[in-house]
């Protein structure tokens, strides 16, 4: 078995003090272009409302890590690869508000999971859901019983959404606009 060397573990811990002062340094005006151009750009931008939210902002966070950490890539490469993904990120919220044809290439759509207390099975299928993570997110819920479910949804965003019947008498259009609500079985109001 072959031992680490003080030296190794030493420069594993400190290397010297130019890397600490690069790091604080490009990442303080990394962080502080970021900012900028997420003022300008609009909340929109880290929203995450479907996955190609996520993944510029994923990309960002990388991006961001590459600036900090790599002497290879220079702060100005960094601030480029920032304007790139908000400026994609833009074009693409731009162009779907837009044009219908445009959102359904780049946006998932709501899937109904659940309607009054009846598991949508083809849905399940279709979005790769067990029921045995549906029930998860149910008692995530708060909801002690399934059939007190109105509607049980995934979002665009991979997130879910859980609607009980109380809820549904104030939110009348709590399914509205869900991919299969129309289509489901069950009565449509409680």
């Amino acid at each position: 078995m072959r031992w680490v060397s003080m030296d190794a573990i030493s420069n594993m811990l400190f290397q010297n003090w130019s890397g600490i002062l690069r790091t604080l340094l490009v990442g303080a005006l990394a962080y502080i272009g970021l900012v900028a151009m997420l003022r300008i750009s609009g909340k929109r931008t880290l929203a995450q409302l479907n996955a190609f939210d996520l993944v510029v902002t994923v990309a960002i966070g990388s991006v961001l890590a590459s600036i900090l950490l790599s002497e290879s890539v220079a702060l100005a490469e960094g601030l480029t690869a920032f304007a790139l993904l908000i400026g994609l990120q833009w074009i693409v919220a731009w162009s779907s508000v837009r044009s219908e044809r445009f959102a359904g290439l780049v946006r998932s759509e709501a899937s109904l999971l659940m309607r009054n207390g009846e598991i949508q099975h083809a849905a399940l299928r279709r979005e790769r859901v067990t029921e045995t993570e549906l029930m998860t997110v149910i008692r995530a819920s708060s909801v002690p019983d399934p059939n007190d479910v109105t509607a049980v949804i995934l979002e665009t965003d991979g997130s879910f959404s859980v609607v009980a019947q109380a809820e549904e008498e104030r939110v009348p259009y709590a399914t509205a606009g869900i991919g299969g609500a129309d289509r489901a079985t069950g009565p449509q109001n409680p």
